[in-house]
């Protein structure tokens, strides 16, 4: 095959005069192997979210101790992402690849054979552990390899498939639960793939590391192990619907200030090691660069853009009345166009800059969410405005984020500055939702003196959460007047659409701090 050939086969263009022909055609398998690693670790949480009712009447576990199935995953990837993105760069990122994917396939396979809930929950943490990292060494190995013309369209990929899975993964959940009628293949799936990435990745993919006779940091991978430990653990246990009074309980505000500590004390430790020339988790140097703190709060800021999506399926059913089983399908438009929006954000980067690209982001997240108040009030509105935010999530989390931190980062650093990336992400997606689900909840207790208002007692006297949305809608249709019915259907969506707007509106508001700290990037540089 001709050089010319070749470059036209591969996936993305430019630096012809910055890297070979054979460095070119070495890095089309490696990055379709990463994508696709991407891409099945991203399908296990939508599939799992159809089988979680299923799963749980195996085990005859309760929903709030179910959750935990997926309460552990995300702990998992917070704990791993970080440390798995240090370790590619010390050891290797093919090495790493190799291993994460059979923790991944092995975790698969346990859960899939659990005999009970504990041991699914320990299968699930590995399975997390091999997920996490998935993401950060496909893209610190496109760091390391490409030129920086070439980055943005690969890195827009590995982003791409975040939004196809999470389009996919629910609906092939139901897919596979409705044929086979059992959980178990929804995890059995990934055996296959992940043999198949395996034995690919062994043959096609180059090692790219340096050998180092540094110790290996042990102090710092325990003292960040725990630190995000204790944080995640705290966040997950904050209440919506009281949330500065849920920090004062033992289960959430101590754990947050534990977390709090350890990671101050992780700095200082990690400034220690640099000073002593030894090889620190992450760099403190890294960590005190402007750009590298900006990116970062630009990463948390995404996790708030990601929240978002969480509350499509609830907005369309309990705001614009779209039946339950129905739902679901209302996210495909977002996660589609953030699957667009996240090729076009590499595109961008390659072309006018990660930072120019931060701020198309910001603005067309800004004017999606912004819309949602504004003049969604039906299903045809609410489909562009989902799609906005949905193509400015998908600029932002694709290719300009990950194009800065590899700017930050020195050589063979780029696995641990994109691990801290995705921990920061990982935290905004923890703790957004919580706070969006305290607007919502919010609305929910102004149902029940509305409704006695202007109705009567319909028997709402306790609703004070999302959850009791099917009992007022249950006492809703024992009216019997039909105009009256409609009307106290309007009602209800008219006080959650109030609390949904709140949320909406804080999502505009990250969307538009996105924006001005791309604007104060780019006028730092000029």
């Amino acid at each position: 095959m001709s050089p010319c050939c070749i470059y036209i086969n591969y996936a993305w263009s430019g630096g012809v005069d910055e890297v070979s022909t054979k460095h070119r055609t070495s890095q089309k398998w490696p990055v379709a192997l990463f994508t696709i690693g991407v891409f099945m670790a991203g399908l296990d949480n939508g599939i799992i979210s159809t089988a979680l009712t299923t799963i749980n009447d195996t085990f005859g576990v309760s929903p709030a101790w179910g959750a935990w199935s997926i309460t552990l995953y995300t702990l998992g990837i917070a704990i791993s992402v970080p440390i798995i993105g240090k370790l590619s760069d010390r050891f290797g990122r093919k090495r790493l690849f190799i291993i994460e994917i059979f923790l991944f396939g092995i975790g698969s396979l346990l859960v899939a054979l659990s005999p009970s809930f504990i041991f699914l929950l320990a299968a699930r943490f590995i399975q997390s552990i091999g997920g996490g990292g998935i993401f950060i060494i496909g893209s610190s190995h496109i760091l390391a390899t490409l030129p920086k013309g070439q980055q943005g369209k690969a890195l827009g990929m590995l982003g791409g498939m975040n939004g196809l899975a999470a389009v996919i993964g629910p609906n092939l959940g139901a897919i596979i639960l409705g044929i086979t009628g059992t959980w178990q293949w929804m995890f059995l799936i990934n055996i296959p793939i992940a043999i198949f990435l395996i034995v690919f990745g062994f043959f096609k993919i180059e090692e790219t590391t340096q050998s180092t006779t540094k110790p290996m940091d042990f102090a710092g991978t325990v003292l960040l192990a725990l630190g995000i430990l204790a944080f995640m653990y705290g966040l997950t246990n904050l209440n919506s619907l009281a949330l500065f009074e849920s920090m004062m309980k033992p289960s959430a505000g101590p754990f947050l200030l534990i977390g709090i500590v350890f990671f101050i004390i992780f700095i200082l430790h990690e400034r220690r090691v640099e000073e002593r020339n030894g090889d620190p988790i992450v760099a403190y140097s890294l960590l005190k660069k402007r750009l590298f703190q900006i990116t970062l709060i630009l990463g948390l800021l995404s996790g708030g853009f990601l929240a978002g999506i969480i509350f499509i399926p609830s907005f369309v059913q309990q705001v614009l009345q779209v039946p339950v089983e129905k739902a679901g399908y209302w996210l495909t438009p977002m996660a589609l166009a953030s699957g667009i929006g996240a090729g076009l954000g590499g595109y961008l980067t390659d072309k006018a800059g990660a930072i120019k690209t931060i701020i198309y982001a910001g603005f067309i997240g800004v004017i999606g969410f912004v819309l949602f108040p504004l003049w969604v009030d039906s299903l045809g509105p609410f489909l562009i405005a989902s799609v906005l935010a949905g193509i400015g999530l998908g600029i932002l989390l694709g290719a300009p984020l990950n194009v800065l931190v590899g700017e930050c980062a020195g050589s063979n650093e780029e696995g641990s500055a994109l691990g801290a990336l995705s921990l920061i992400r990982q935290i905004g997606l923890s703790l957004f939702p919580t706070l969006y689900a305290g607007f919502v909840a919010g609305a929910f207790t102004n149902i029940s003196p509305v409704m006695k208002a202007k109705y009567g007692d319909l028997g709402l006297d306790h609703v004070n959460g999302e959850e009791n949305y099917g009992e007022v809608i249950e006492q809703i249709n024992k009216i019997t007047d039909p105009k009256t019915r409609l009307e106290a259907l309007d009602t209800v969506s008219n006080i959650l659409k109030a609390g949904f707007n709140q949320m909406y509106i804080t999502a505009g508001i990250l969307a538009l701090f996105v924006m001005i700290l791309g604007v104060y990037l780019s006028s730092r540089k000029q």
